[in-house]
């Protein structure tokens, strides 16, 4: 089996010898005959590499330095000794181009650990870029005016499969040793110090633009990855928002990396504005981004999109208004108020979420103290007003019905406390009883509902689920759908209203 050529001496690499240490002949001072540079076409379209270099010293004012030193005498850059590589240099490049790309792919294989995990489709189209690479790199010298446009074939050779299994780092180590070689090997195709020269300077503006080009590729892969993520994530939560929960919903779900066995909670609020208070598209996909950064900082998964002039964010996980989670999360929406739905136990059922959370956001306008974060079940009243069917449906199902399950005497008690201004000596003589049978009624009206009666919010509350409880309102979510009054979008303080539907 013959040995690789990085384990061969140096000086026989490619059966070659190393450079000679001048390349002028003693007896006459003239180059080499088998040094001599290739006529190279007078009609060119472009601008040599020596005339560039003259008058970027020129701009540079190095020709009139006095401290020039050898430039002063010899002012040709490294660049300049591209237009004169033989053709034979070339040949011989071009000849050993296909033994380059073999020993790029097995020092892959014994420098990269990664390398030999990948299947054998893999590591043949790892092996066809290389080979691509190698071939390019002997054309561009050809011809080293061009732009380097050949390097960039090497990487749309690559299938989409192939980029989204490497990783970027991966593929960075895989170029570095594909350069290593190239630096390895070919400066022994030379056969006087300029073509070792040439041939460096070739393998450094080379390899200098084919990680470049590694790195556009990558990143344009990465944008249009990125973009269509985004897509998806959009229509994943506009799914959920309309309560379109069919099978897709879990795929793409599952495709952003959302487990879909976690409980999902809902938070509606108006995304924070930019530095110079401006609300465009790209300050809303920030305050996207910034709702992703913060979850993934807390172990937890999120799924954002703009809806009109909300920020509708679906969080994994039960939050709470004291949650250090949910606190920090506040930085990526504006001053104005923020409502949180009702956690759900998986993603399908997050449509709940989001209504309850949509429908706070429309009727939070009604509570001027109203905390911020503040959770949609806590705007039961204000979204009753406006006809929130799920809303009259709470009331009936938390309130009213647990007391009226305990018999009348409780209710009869709320509304006499109620209608007494909540004074309990007043209340007691409406009733004939004693004070304390009142107070008893109360504690018993809180162990009941969770409600206090004493409480002004907490009696505002009670008040409104007494009333529409008097009034007869549906109480079966099915036929309340059907009563319900349209949802009216009220002002919102702090924050532009806008419907989702």
């Amino acid at each position: 089996m013959t040995p690789r050529l990085a384990e061969r001496p140096a000086s026989r690499g490619l059966g070659m010898e190393r450079p000679a240490s001048r390349a002028l002949q003693p007896s006459t001072g003239r180059r080499s005959p088998s040094v001599r540079p290739a006529a190279r076409s007078s009609t060119a379209p472009r601008a040599s590499l020596a005339e560039t270099s003259r008058k970027v010293a020129y701009v540079l004012g190095v020709s009139d330095n006095p401290f020039a030193g050898p430039f002063a005498k010899h002012p040709r850059s490294p660049l300049e000794t591209l237009d004169s590589v033989p053709e034979s240099v070339l040949r011989r490049l071009k000849q050993h181009s296909g033994r380059l790309a073999t020993e790029a792919v097995n020092a892959m294989q014994d420098r990269l650990p990664f390398f030999a995990e990948l299947e054998a489709s893999q590591r043949a189209s790892v092996a066809l870029v290389v080979q691509t690479a190698v071939v390019n790199f002997v054309e561009w010298m050809q011809d080293p005016h061009s732009n380097v446009s050949y390097t960039a074939q090497a990487f749309e050779l690559v299938p989409q499969e192939l980029q989204r299994r490497i990783a970027l780092r991966h593929s960075v180590d895989m170029v570095r040793v594909t350069m290593d070689i190239f630096e390895e090997v070919v400066p022994l195709l030379a056969r006087s110090e300029e073509q070792l020269t040439a041939l460096t300077v070739g393998i450094l503006k080379y390899t200098r633009d084919l990680a470049f080009t590694a790195a556009g590729a990558y990143a344009d892969a990465a944008e249009a990855r990125g973009t269509w993520d985004s897509r998806m994530e959009a229509s994943v939560v506009d799914a959920v928002v309309r309560g379109d929960t069919g099978p897709e919903l879990l795929s793409r779900a599952a495709a952003l990396n959302w487990d879909t066995t976690e409980p999902a909670t809902v938070v509606v609020g108006t995304p924070a504005p930019g530095r110079d208070g401006s609300t465009g598209p790209g300050d809303s996909e920030r305050a996207s981004q910034h709702v992703r950064d913060i979850a993934a900082q807390h172990g937890r998964a999120a799924l954002t999109d703009v809806h009109g002039t909300w920020l509708v964010a679906i969080v994994s996980g039960q939050l709470s208004p004291t949650d250090k989670f949910l606190g920090e999360l506040l930085a990526a929406f504006a001053d104005g108020p923020v409502v949180v739905g009702p956690t759900a136990p998986m993603l399908t059922a997050a449509y709940h979420s989001a209504s309850e959370a949509i429908s706070g956001m429309n009727a939070v306008g009604g509570w001027r103290g109203a905390p911020r974060p503040v959770l949609a079940r806590e705007l039961l009243p204000e979204r009753a007003l406006m006809g929130d069917a799920s809303a009259i449906v709470a009331l009936h199902t938390d309130v009213m019905g647990p007391l009226a399950d305990a018999g009348p005497t409780l209710i009869e008690t709320l509304d006499a406390y109620l209608d007494c201004g909540g004074a309990i000596e007043a209340c007691a003589r409406k009733l004939f009883v004693h004070p304390n049978t009142v107070r008893y009624r109360l504690k018993r009206i809180t162990d009941f509902t969770g409600r206090d009666p004493m409480q002004p919010r907490d009696a505002y509350v009670l008040r409104v689920a007494a009333t529409v409880g008097q009034l007869n309102y549906p109480t079966h979510p099915g036929s309340a759908a059907k009563n319900a009054m349209p949802v009216v979008p009220l002002p919102v303080k702090g924050a532009a209203v806008g419907q989702i539907g």
